[in-house]
């Protein structure tokens, strides 16, 4: 069924082709899935509630920050609280990224929301951007890799946690801000690009400094929603094509 759900929307090759654009995302994230599963564990989750956790929430971020306060035994409504926070940015990737997907059925759309990440969000706009359809099977080729990875490296996180060097140390936890930086730049020649990114990164850093974790990702990401809606596309006058 899977096969025919492929073949109806676009077929094997865009598929596929959404496959290898992943595999850049499933090298970058695989450091922290692997982290979460071993911090899982650390705060008192058993290996198949780490897994679930992961299979059912997939939010790289919120689910740190859910492990962290679970940890600390933190009221429920402030570990809601804080990972609506922490994913408030999805709120605007979902309204970006609805008008792209409005064709597909509402069972793929459902789908397509569901594993909704920054790269797939960022990659799926791109392409929307440079005149192409996005497509299900593409879109599914784009995020089902990094969806599996992601559960299946968490797991083995829980399993083998404790043999894990410090990630921190040897670097590898800059893995997915570096990717994340490659996405931001591919988005330089929209107009508002630079202006929007300095207003966004001043904002969450004043935050992150004056309010704390995890409130900066989602005041950062509403500074720079909130200059792109005051300033009209032509008055930033960098990065726009001519």
């Amino acid at each position: 069924m899977a096969t025919d759900v492929i073949s109806q929307s676009g077929g094997k090759s865009d598929f596929w082709q959404g496959v290898r654009l992943s595999m850049p995302v499933v090298v970058a994230s695989a450091p922290f899935a692997v982290l979460f599963g071993a911090l899982a564990v650390d705060q008192g989750f058993s290996v198949l509630e780490a897994f679930l956790m992961s299979a059912l929430v997939y939010g790289g971020a919120s689910q740190m920050v859910g492990i962290q306060l679970f940890g600390q035994h933190v009221a429920p409504w402030l570990i809601v609280l804080s990972i609506f926070a922490v994913n408030f940015r999805h709120v605007l990737y979902s309204a970006g990224i609805g008008r792209r997907i409005a064709h597909w059925p509402i069972v793929q759309q459902a789908l397509g929301y569901f594993i909704l990440t920054d790269p797939q969000f960022a990659v799926a706009e791109a392409r929307a951007q440079s005149g192409q359809t996005v497509g299900f099977a593409w879109y599914l080729g784009l995020g089902l890799p990094v969806y599996v990875f992601w559960i299946v490296e968490s797991g083995l996180g829980a399993l083998f946690g404790k043999l894990i060097p410090d990630t921190h140390a040897l670097g590898i936890d800059f893995l997915l801000p570096i990717y994340f930086l490659g996405l931001v730049m591919g988005f330089r020649k929209r107009p508002l690009w630079l202006p929007v990114v300095v207003a966004s990164g001043c904002a969450s850093i004043i935050a992150y400094k004056t309010v704390g974790s995890p409130w900066h990702v989602s005041i950062g990401a509403i500074a720079g929603v909130l200059l792109a809606v005051i300033l009209p596309p032509h008055h930033s006058g960098v990065g726009e094509r001519p």
